[in-house]
């Protein structure tokens, strides 16, 4: 599959079928996970933990044996590097077919990073299972989908803009037609979306748009990091941070700038 291919079809997983993930898909794991980068150039550690040797479950899961947890250190952009790391890691899994879904609260938090051998200074801001998706899923899983109404996104009119947050975009390039839409379709905490941008000239700039509490970290700007990694896969273009001073509501939030020549 493509990248877009991949991005479209990739659900979240909640129901697994109990096998343990194959010696040579887990063996493709361990040599993908080095290769992760963000256009931050923030480190972010990979760490595969065996649910039965440590312990861990979730209560929003059924048939895991294995999780994977990513560490990053506690700096300017670590939740957006983490989100676009990681998000790498969910689209390579799912092209070996292992299903994955984001963690962020449901889970024994402590359990965890003390398996993950998390460090001060560090953050673990999500955790996923890694496991083949069971044939169908567990009413539990079918109620949490329903109830996020998982499947449901916002129209393009409602999250893209040209050169201010009162004019929707009308995008003419292909690719950046296609690098939106893998933006649209992208997960996040609680499906709220938090991704808006706006186009001047050949620049994207990103923002964020807060609905929840941050705590010791902004799972949003984490959001907004997958954003990023869908779309740098589909348009490329090159990174920056600088505000553009745009009129912003005041839950609005500069994030970065994508420029695509």
């Amino acid at each position: 599959m493509d990248n877009m291919e991949l991005i479209r079809t990739r659900k979240s997983v909640r129901t697994f079928d109990g096998e343990p993930v194959r010696d040579a898909d887990r063996e493709s794991l361990r040599a993908f996970l080095p290769t992760i980068r963000n256009p931050y150039d923030i480190p972010v550690e990979f760490v595969l933990l065996d649910a039965k040797e440590h312990g861990l479950s979730s209560p929003v899961l059924q048939g895991e044996t294995l999780y994977i947890a990513g560490k990053v250190a506690k700096v300017p952009h670590c939740e957006e590097a983490f989100g676009f790391a990681f998000e790498e890691l969910v689209l390579y899994a799912w092209s070996l077919g292992i299903g994955t879904t984001w963690i962020g609260g449901t889970m024994k938090r402590e359990l965890f990073e003390r398996a993950a051998g998390l460090q001060n200074g560090e953050i673990m801001p999500c955790i996923s299972p890694l496991g083949y998706p069971a044939k169908k899923r567990s009413l539990k899983e079918s109620a949490m989908r329903t109830g996020l109404r998982a499947d449901k996104r916002l129209a393009e009119s409602e999250l893209f803009f040209e050169n201010d947050f009162a004019t929707p975009l009308h995008e003419t390039n292909t690719a950046v037609q296609t690098a939106l839409e893998a933006v649209r379709l992208a997960p996040s905490a609680v499906n709220k979306q938090p991704w808006r941008i706006v186009k001047c000239g050949d620049a994207y700039h990103f923002y964020e748009k807060r609905s929840l509490a941050a705590a010791a970290w902004d799972v949003q700007k984490v959001d907004l990091g997958i954003a990023l990694c869908h779309f740098m896969k589909l348009a490329g273009g090159t990174l920056s941070v600088s505000a553009p001073g745009i009129a912003a509501a005041k839950d609005m939030e500069y994030i970065a700038t994508i420029t695509v020549s």
